[in-house]
């Protein structure tokens, strides 16, 4: 009599993408590190930025790995909306009551704690999002009306973020974009998009002009696009000097770099541990180094596709494609920032720039991925 071999269900936990992002999360660290030592020593320690920083980096870590082992991801579909709604509240408070930083009013104080609500709305629209496209279902592609409730949602707060934060708008309709791209079967309006965007970025200049004629456009934001499209021009040596600086630390890289630590453009740079971390890392790692941390970027998005690709349900399977859309976008846009490709956003670069809020926001959105991940069920023989 033969042997016959029973089925076995277990559950899947994505280590290989929980050790890829303890991996950057550490590999960032030593690079802000070294971006923000000098500007850190002069106000207070070579390390006060580190510090901080791995304060929020364990907090989240935390957080993360309480997510991903407790919480269902389910749960998620009933604290979407009060979750939401309560971020756009905190934004419209910022506006009245927040604090100014570089031109822009975009912090809030809770009890002593500083954040940016700006960033709690992406994290919270993308649950939101990731409800309204499965309760939707097939009728995105059936009925086009169907469009109108997830689209406002992404709209309405976009728009009024964009004053004051434009990277921030312009990244929560890119994340409402890849989601209903996902969702749509038929590509025609996304190419008319992709047409329209590259229209946009050919035309920057005299399209930003227009903006500020109308008073859509503030004229810090106009600057910056003046600081992209003339990065040399003496007038605007003010506001192009971050420019040029990160552009002679990435060429004077090279392919080796300098050296982890021996950076001199991060003593000349303003904000070196922010927006433009990249530049440091590709002076002092040179083009072996950021070529690595594109892999490692890479690496992580494939795994978050893995997962959203065998997730239980849809909702899950909107939840992972909502992060891995926050994660590459705003990678890509603050790589092209560092590398003048488009004007300077503000955009900082996942797990690796200075900024609690955004990193403690990140790790609870891979916890939710790898909760996602936790509740797939495979079949071994």
């Amino acid at each position: 009599m033969g042997l016959t071999r029973t089925k076995k269900i277990v559950s899947f936990y994505d280590y290989s993408l929980l050790f890829a992002v303890l991996f950057i999360l550490g590999f960032g660290l030593l690079i802000l590190y070294s971006a923000s030592s000098g500007r850190g020593d002069m106000e207070e320690s070579a390390m006060s930025y580190l510090r901080k920083q791995g304060f929020f980096a364990i907090g989240g870590l935390v957080l993360m790995l309480g997510i991903s082992h407790l919480l269902d991801y389910r749960f998620l579909r009933v604290l979407a909306l009060p979750g939401f709604a309560a971020a756009c509240g905190l934004v419209l408070l910022t506006a009245a009551y927040g604090a100014a930083s570089h031109g822009s009013t975009r912090w809030f104080t809770i009890f002593g704690v500083r954040f940016q609500p700006s960033e709690l709305v992406k994290f919270t629209l993308i649950i939101m999002e990731a409800r309204e496209f499965s309760r939707l279902g097939s009728q995105v592609n059936n009925n086009k009306k169907s469009l109108r409730q997830p689209l406002l949602l992404a709209l309405f707060p976009a728009i009024f973020i964009a004053f004051s934060n434009l990277s921030t708008g312009i990244i929560i309709l890119g994340i409402f974009s890849l989601m209903l791209f996902v969702e749509r079967k038929e590509y025609k309006p996304f190419f008319y998009l992709f047409l329209l965007l590259l229209l946009l970025y050919l035309a920057a200049y005299p399209f930003a002009v227009l903006m500020e004629k109308c008073h859509i456009m503030h004229g810090y934001q106009l600057m910056r696009i003046y600081a992209w499209k003339r990065p040399l021009d003496p007038r605007y040596v003010s506001k192009t000097y971050q420019t040029v600086q990160g552009l002679y630390a990435i060429g004077s890289g090279g392919i080796f770099g300098r050296g982890l630590g021996e950076s001199l453009q991060k003593f000349m740079m303003p904000e070196a541990q922010n927006d433009m971390i990249f530049t440091i890392l590709c002076e002092e790692l040179g083009l072996f180094g950021a070529v690595s941390l594109i892999l490692i970027y890479l690496f992580i998005l494939y795994r978050l596709y893995d997962i959203a690709r065998n997730a239980p349900d849809l909702f899950g399977s909107f939840l992972v494609i909502g992060v891995m859309s926050h994660i590459g976008l705003q990678a890509v846009l603050n790589i092209a920032v560092a590398c003048n490709q488009i004007p300077n956003t503000g955009v900082t670069l996942p797990f690796v720039s200075y900024g609690g809020t955004a990193l403690v926001l990140l790790l609870l959105e891979i916890g939710i991925c790898l909760s996602v991940s936790k509740q797939t069920k495979l079949e071994l023989r």
